[in-house]
C-alpha cells in the first residue's frame, strides 16, 4: 500500500492527515521548529528521519525554510515524491524543484496526475476536486467524491449539496453554490504561501470546486 508521511513544525497539516488517512497509510510527524530564522545545522531525530525516508509520498507543512530545504535535501533520493505545501517565494520554489521528484503547488487542491506512477496513485484520490453525481428523475440521489482536496473541504461541500439538492430539481445554481459553500470551510490555502502579500487563494479553491460540480452535472 502507498505510504504517506506528513511533516509539520507548526499548526498546519493535521487536517490533511485526518483526510488522507482515509485512503492511504498515513503518518503524521511533528518536528521541532528551529529557534532562529537562519540555521547552520538542522537537527532531525534519527527515528523520525527513518520514518520519513520510508514514505512513498512526503508532504511537508514545515514553515521554517531551512528545515524544509534540509529535509528535502536529505530524503529526496529515498522517497518517491515530495509535495511542499508551505513555501516562500519563487526563488525558494525553484530551488526545491531542482529535484525532479519535488513539487511546490500554488495551493494543495490543484494537484493532478503528472505521469509518475506513485504520484498519480496518490492524486487519483487526493488533489484537485473531482466529483460524480447520480441523478434519478431530476433529483440528486448521491454525490461521490472521486478525488478530494487534501483538507477534506470537497466532502464538506458534497455533503451539504446532497442534503439540499436531493429535495429540489432545479440544479442550475448548484455549481455556483458549491464554490460559495467552500468559502464556509476553514480553508487555509492563503496561509500556505508564507511571507507574501498576495491575495487569498481561497477564491482559487472555490473555483476548483465550482468547476468540479459543473463538470459532474454535464
Amino acid at each position: 500500500m502507498l505510504k504517506v508521511v506528513i511533516v509539520t513544525d507548526g499548526p498546519y497539516g493535521e487536517r490533511a492527515f485526518e483526510n488522507i488517512k482515509k485512503n492511504f497509510e498515513t503518518e503524521f510527524i511533528e518536528l521541532e521548529k528551529p529557534a532562529s530564522m537562519f540555521m547552520d545545522e538542522i537537527d532531525i531525530p534519527k527515528d523520525e528521519l527513518a520514518k520519513i525516508k520510508d514514505a512513498n509520498i512526503l508532504i511537508t507543512y514545515t514553515q521554517h525554510p531551512d528545515l524544509t530545504l534540509d529535509l528535502v535535501d536529505r530524503v529526496n533520493k529515498d522517497v518517491d515524491y515530495i509535495i511542499v505545501a508551505a513555501w516562500m517565494g519563487e526563488g525558494f520554489k525553484n530551488q526545491l524543484e531542482v529535484y525532479e521528484n519535488v513539487t511546490c503547488p500554488y495551493i494543495m487542491c490543484e494537484l493532478e496526475e503528472n505521469g509518475n506512477d506513485v504520484f498519480d496513485k496518490f492524486t487519483s484520490k487526493i488533489g484537485k476536486p473531482k466529483i460524480d453525481i447520480q441523478l434519478e428523475n431530476g433529483h440528486i440521489v448521491d454525490i461521490n467524491v472521486i478525488r478530494s482536496s487534501p483538507c477534506g473541504s470537497t466532502t464538506f461541500v458534497a455533503d451539504y449539496l446532497l442534503d439540499k439538492y436531493s429535495r429540489v430539481q432545479d440544479l442550475e445554481n448548484l455549481p455556483i453554490e458549491a464554490g460559495l459553500k467552500l468559502q464556509h470551510y476553514p480553508c487555509r490555502a492563503a496561509k500556505m504561501r508564507l511571507f507574501t502579500d498576495e491575495e487569498c487563494k481561497k477564491e482559487m479553491a472555490s473555483g476548483f470546486h465550482k468547476d468540479a460540480f459543473e463538470k459532474a452535472l454535464k
